[in-house]
């Protein structure tokens, strides 16, 4: 079934605030010294990602089939905040990586 462009719009912003929210609670247990939860959350962060390009993969089957719709502003909203997610999920790697050099606290 082919899904309308407001749900597939619906679909990324969901999975991208969840991809978000994954990587901010990875840099937070990072701080708290917890790797192994900041890993894991990192890696749902990755999963959540996935799901929201299954949205992004449906719109370019449709225009690939000549089916395609013009863009919305709820699909530019939607797509903003993918590549907006997607950076935070960047920086968080980053962070994460960088937590782990710092000196413990009792050393």
């Amino acid at each position: 079934m082919t899904k309308t462009l407001e749900e597939i719009s619906f679909h990324l912003i969901l999975h991208a605030g969840n991809a978000r929210s994954f990587a901010m609670e990875a840099i937070h247990a990072a701080k708290a010294g917890n790797f192994a939860e900041a890993e894991e959350k990192l890696r749902e962060a990755d999963k959540a990602f996935v799901e929201a390009h299954h949205g992004q993969t449906e719109l370019l089957q449709q225009e690939a089939q000549g089916s395609g719709q013009t863009p919305s502003i709820l699909l530019i909203h939607a797509q903003d905040h993918l590549m907006t997610s997607m950076t935070v999920k960047d920086m968080a790697l980053e962070m994460v990586e960088l937590y782990k050099r710092l000196p413990k606290g009792d050393e």
